[in-house]
């Protein structure tokens, strides 16, 4: 199989080994767009819709090509095949991508520039990045998207976002906007956002009403101070058992961990939970499960941190203490009196550290301010 990138300017732009891997195919699969291009002919086949790689593993071991726009390996086809083939099944010979060719037109540096398939993705990918001075460059669906992608900017606090609209790059009929243009748009489209609006902030504990909640939430210092104990590092994956509305794992991604399992019995939580994740943009590294532990953990991928929110009891640690490898670190804060008392009968006999947060804010009590204490939390967070 040979994977070929292919730019607006068609066959022109084609390295001899591509025109020799196109001449030598027996099939050749693409977009339609793609297929038209090269003029494919009775070899074209157009890949089915929603993707899938199934007729092209039918064709193993013939000779057959693959085109893809620009570099195969970049938001292209070539990644979406490799779980499927061995690495001498295949070659590719990739052309300048979306990406390279607008940052060339902008005269950005490409390595300081976020770059985004949101062609397949939702626009909310583009909010735990987007701040003063980020720039990035996004692939988009089709001309349409451009106006609503517009449209997301100002209502999602980025209204003084500049948008350059970039159309057929590297084509004969390659066209570049700042703004919306006044005319229909041409696909392939891309669009080239430069924020100015201040973005999320970097630091864990984000405001409480950034969350969707019944009022079940960890609040923000207590968050903060939970993100501190689990110590999230690129490539973990969290479990958050009780995840409530979600916040935790949320900002567990958000500080740099890879992926997050939940768990949440309630089933309006859980849809809220979801809500909260989704307006990050982060449901595609975050699952949740509706389910109760310890009866939910028993499918879930090995953890390298584990936050309980709720549900703590007995046979939830011992069943924890049973499935955990050594080295997983877990962080669980007490609020009843009951589990205040657990956590200090496995902390007793397990070690780790013991923490006691008591919070106040100012209220007001008549005429003048006086504190107001919320509820006393103990965290309990232990190395296994």
């Amino acid at each position: 199989m040979t994977i070929i990138g292919l730019g607006e300017d068609g066959p022109a732009g084609l390295s001899p080994a591509s025109r020799a891997a196109l001449d030598a195919a027996k099939v050749v699969f693409g977009g339609p767009r793609h297929l038209d291009l090269i003029g494919a002919g009775d070899k074209g086949q157009p890949w089915p819709v929603p993707f899938d790689a199934t007729p092209v593993l039918a064709f193993r071991g013939q000779p057959t090509v693959v085109l893809a726009s620009g570099d195969p390996f970049w938001f292209g086809a070539g990644g979406s095949l490799m779980a499927h083939l061995s690495p001498g099944e295949w070659l590719s010979h990739p052309e300048p991508s979306t990406f390279q060719l607008a940052a060339n037109r902008l005269g950005w540096r490409l390595e300081e520039t976020h770059c985004l398939g949101l062609h397949a993705a939702p626009y909310t990918r583009l909010r735990p990045i987007l701040g003063k001075g980020v720039r990035a460059i996004c692939t988009l669906r089709d001309g349409a998207a451009v106006a609503d992608l517009a449209r997301w900017l100002t209502e999602n606090g980025h209204p003084n976002a500049r948008l350059t609209v970039l159309e057929r790059l590297g084509g004969p009929q390659e066209r570049i906007t700042q703004g919306l243009p006044p005319d229909s748009i041409g696909a392939p489209v891309s669009a080239a956002i430069e924020a100015t609006d201040p973005g999320l902030p970097g630091a864990s504990g984000l405001p409480d009403e950034l969350f969707g909640h019944d009022g079940q939430i960890t609040k923000r210092p207590v968050r903060a101070l939970t993100l501190s104990a689990l110590a999230p590092r690129p490539g973990e994956l969290l479990w958050d058992i009780g995840a409530g509305s979600g916040s935790i794992g949320i900002e567990w991604l958000l500080a740099g961990g890879a992926k997050v399992e939940a768990l949440e019995a309630d089933p309006t939580r859980a849809a809220r939970a979801r809500s909260n994740v989704d307006s990050f943009g982060l449901s595609y590294r975050h699952r949740l499960t509706e389910a109760r532990a310890p009866e939910g953990l028993s499918d879930l991928p090995t953890p390298d941190a584990v936050f309980i929110g709720g549900g703590a009891s007995p046979a939830l640690l011992t069943t924890l203490w049973h499935l955990l490898p050594p080295g997983t670190r877990l962080v669980m804060n007490a609020v009843t009196l009951e589990t205040e008392a657990l956590v200090h009968d496995w902390s007793a006999h397990h070690g780790g550290q013991l923490l006691k947060i008591d919070l106040a804010e100012p209220v007001a009590i008549g005429s003048k301010r006086g504190w107001k204490s919320a509820l006393p939390i103990l965290q309990w967070s232990v190395t296994l």
